[in-house]
């Protein structure tokens, strides 16, 4: 399975109807593929960081198994905007 930065940009806004998606392949620095991303979502609102992330999760479960390394930042917007400020 062929992955790249827009693919997997493209499937979380998608699915999570993220508001603001940032994926950076991070493969060149490592020995297998591997991506950073972030994301910012209103389906994240209340829920803790483990239930984010598996939001994320399931969004790529079929695409996981082929990531060898896979860094995820997961925010609300109104954490985006406060993040934005500083």
């Amino acid at each position: 399975m062929e992955l790249s930065a827009d693919y997997l940009r493209e499937k979380l806004q998608r699915d999570l109807e993220a508001e603001h998606v940032e994926v950076e392949d991070t493969t060149p620095n490592r020995c297998a593929s591997s991506f950073r991303v972030l994301v910012v979502s209103a389906k994240f609102e209340g829920k803790p960081l483990l239930q984010r992330h598996r939001l994320v999760n399931t969004c790529l479960s079929e695409e996981l198994p082929h990531i060898h390394a896979f860094e995820q930042k997961t925010l609300t917007p109104e954490q985006w905007a406060r993040e934005q400020q500083k």
